[in-house]
């Protein structure tokens, strides 16, 4: 008898909502991206839900679009993730807390050093989502003119992975016996000097903090390029797709998975969560309306601003009615910008259309409907091998991520793919994950 699939929940906290226009919707929390109070009520109400993780993503630069849009975006201020998140640990119990950083502007030691702390600090319950950064405005904010190219990110993204698992296996996990009556507070032969010397990095180590609670935080990546699909293949143990349709997302989990057997990985000890957009209503027609209303609160300039971040490239200047044209090769995330010029082609959009899209959703799954009609989605997806389950989108904050731990939560329940208490204490034992063995202390 085949093992009954249980999904898994992330929630894509980024800063107020994914939706442009959700800091504006009546009963919306127009500063829940910049209020500590807010954003610990929505780490409790997610683990009321028995959610996985509260993920949030991160930038180290306001976004590159022009004043005229940017004055129009919530996301222009947030908190630092690492900041954040140690904060949100004392606030929480089960809840699993997953930050972006970026390996491109980062060095390891630092990002090594600040996720092992958040570790200890949840008793277990950190992620890494790696990134390389897609943003080219982050260039200047450390010293550089140009944005690294996208294969050099991947390539510097690999060391740097390796550099970071390899300082926190600094310690084996029994070093510091702390014995007061021999004066002894570590066993010296416990300990591993790294010494690394790599074509990007040179660290010395040891990290000066101990291996952590789950041996290593919880390895996300969100990459869907040729890069990121390997990348994943070889580190990740959980990904976040931007699939919008079952077949496409079908063909990514089986690559990616076909792609672990391969390296000898067990394809189980990766999770993938397409990122889905719910919008909720008492009647499919009424979840509509909705969304409709909330895309109405999305301004043009926003939109145009939006599309031209993804694309790469300043679609201001093109004949909003007429049809995309070819969008020249840049260093914008590939996989983000082949999918919207695919889609803009399938569906013979207009800029304005895309744009539109774009600044609704950013172009991710959504789902539309009755509590029961998504959970019929999300089965579907589950036991179709499209998706180990999902990271979850709000419309807006909070009503967005109430309606869908009060009304959803309950359906997955009552089918029997979703749990009504959380496994264990840490985020890999929730995931079903296995604790990584140290590399020098076996």
């Amino acid at each position: 008898m085949a093992q009954h699939r249980q999904l898994k929940l992330g929630a894509f906290m980024r800063p107020a909502s994914i939706h442009t226009g959700a800091w504006r919707y009546p009963g919306a929390f127009p500063d829940a991206n910049f209020n500590f109070e807010h954003l610990k009520r929505f780490a409790q109400t997610l683990e009321r839900g028995r959610f996985d993780a509260f993920f949030m993503a991160d930038h180290l630069a306001v976004l590159n679009m022009p004043m005229k849009a940017l004055k129009r975006s919530h996301t222009v201020t947030s908190f630092d993730p690492l900041t954040l998140l140690p904060a949100l640990a004392v606030a929480t119990e089960h809840l699993g807390l997953v930050a972006t950083a970026s390996t491109t502007y980062n060095e390891p030691y630092h990002i090594a050093r600040k996720f092992a702390s958040l570790d200890h600090l949840s008793g277990g319950r950190a992620g890494w989502n790696v990134v390389t950064s897609g943003n080219p405005t982050e260039s200047k904010n450390f010293g550089l003119e140009e944005h690294v190219e996208h294969d050099a990110r991947y390539r510097r993204a690999r060391e740097f992975f390796d550099v970071v698992t390899g300082l926190w296996d600094s310690w084996a996990d029994d070093a510091f016996v702390r014995d007061v009556e021999a004066g002894l507070y570590f066993e010296p032969e416990k300990m591993h000097v790294l010494d690394h010397q790599g074509g990007h990095f040179r660290v010395r180590g040891p990290l000066n903090v101990a291996r952590p609670v789950q041996g290593w935080p919880v390895i996300v990546q969100a990459g869907s390029s040729e890069a990121g699909r390997q990348l994943a293949a070889e580190t990740a143990e959980a990904v976040f797709s931007a699939h919008t349709d079952l077949a496409s997302a079908q063909a990514f989990y089986a690559d990616v998975k076909g792609r672990m057997t391969g390296l000898g990985r067990d394809p189980d000890h990766l999770k993938i969560l397409p990122a889905a957009f719910v919008v909720l209503g008492e009647t499919e027609q009424e979840a509509q309306a909705k969304k409709r209303r909330l895309d109405g609160f999305v301004h043009p300039d926003s939109g145009i601003a939006s599309l031209s971040v993804q694309l790469g490239t300043d679609v201001s200047g093109f004949d909003l009615d007429g049809p995309l044209p070819d969008i020249p090769e840049t260093n914008a995330s590939r996989s983000a910008r082949e999918k919207l010029i695919e889609k803009a082609g399938r569906e013979n959009l207009t800029v304005r259309q895309l744009a539109q899209y774009v600044g609704g959703s950013y172009g991710t799954l959504e789902m539309i409907g009755t509590p029961a009609m998504v959970a019929d989605q999300m089965e579907e997806w589950l036991m179709t091998h499209a998706s180990d389950g999902f990271n979850v989108m709000f419309p807006y904050l909070p009503g967005g991520l109430d309606d869908f731990v009060d009304q959803v939560v309950p359906k997955l329940q009552e089918r029997g793919i979703f749990r009504t208490e959380y496994e264990g204490k840490t985020l890999r034992e929730n995931l079903g994950l296995p604790r990584p063995a140290n590399r020098f202390f076996p």
